[in-house]
């Protein structure tokens, strides 16, 4: 009687068990890469759900999930995530962040990777803005925009970018309800207010 080939959850838990007991990523990598090239797109991204944190794992079936649905956002968003983790660089990164935001302007986690991947700082405060206003709720977001506004400020001698910062720490205090974020908060405008 001839079994049926395991399923590709099976098949990629088994591959990743190898890997953990033999530490060789090349052929971690050649085996993800076959099991994916016979798995179907939806099936493969679940298969992968429990090694989201192994980009060794995400990158090379997000690869052909991407290549397979080269529309779908989310699955651009996972494998630019995937590729920032490992090194791989802004243009990279963001190329990959942009076709995804362009793709579905609601994924949030698209935009926060187009901004996080810009090298130059100037430019990446600039993205930090237009990402806190698509989300204004975003407070992560905001965060990320005062923090790079007071690196701007201080590397640059910028005065608006300090203002920026001040004004949007002081929004994130205003709705923090937490004591230890409000005082992390009110920390951090004391001493940009005496700069």
């Amino acid at each position: 009687m001839e079994s049926s080939p395991p399923s590709s959850e099976a098949g990629l838990a088994q591959i990743v068990e190898e890997y953990r007991l033999t530490g060789n990523i090349g052929t971690l990598i050649d085996r993800v890469r076959a099991l994916a090239a016979q798995t179907r797109p939806e099936q493969l991204a679940r298969a992968t759900q429990p090694y989201r944190d192994m980009p060794e794992v995400i990158i090379p079936a997000y690869e052909r999930i991407v290549t397979e649905r080269p529309h779908d956002a989310q699955a651009m968003v996972v494998l630019a995530n995937a590729y920032w983790l490992t090194g791989r660089g802004p243009d990279v990164v963001g190329t990959l962040a942009a076709r995804a935001k362009d793709a579905d302007s609601g994924n949030r986690g698209a935009w926060h990777l187009w901004a996080l991947s810009e090298p130059d700082l100037r430019v990446r405060v600039e993205r930090w803005r237009q990402v806190s206003r698509q989300f204004p709720q975003d407070q992560l977001a905001r965060a990320a925009l005062a923090d790079n506004a007071a690196s701007l400020a201080s590397a640059q001698d910028d005065p608006a970018a300090l203002d920026l910062a001040i004004q949007t720490y002081q929004g994130l205090l205003d709705e923090s309800a937490r004591p230890e974020q409000r005082l992390a908060l009110e920390g951090t405008l004391k001493a940009l207010k005496t700069r």
